[in-house]
């Protein structure tokens, strides 16, 4: 399943951080990035499913 969001975390970086810890803060952080540039979305995304940050 890691795998999975890691691949999502690229393409839909919103989405991989709804998944992982639903809508709190590090969800809305991650709109806002992806919003702003695309990259740090990404990075972001993959900080959170690879650090296994959990609502």
């Amino acid at each position: 399943m890691q795998i999975l969001k890691i691949i999502l975390s690229i393409i839909l970086p919103p989405v991989t951080a709804y998944l992982q810890v639903g809508l709190t803060k590090h969800f809305w952080i991650n709109i806002i990035l992806t919003l702003l540039m695309v990259i740090p979305g990404m990075i972001h995304a993959l900080w959170l499913v690879l650090t296994d940050k959990k609502a």
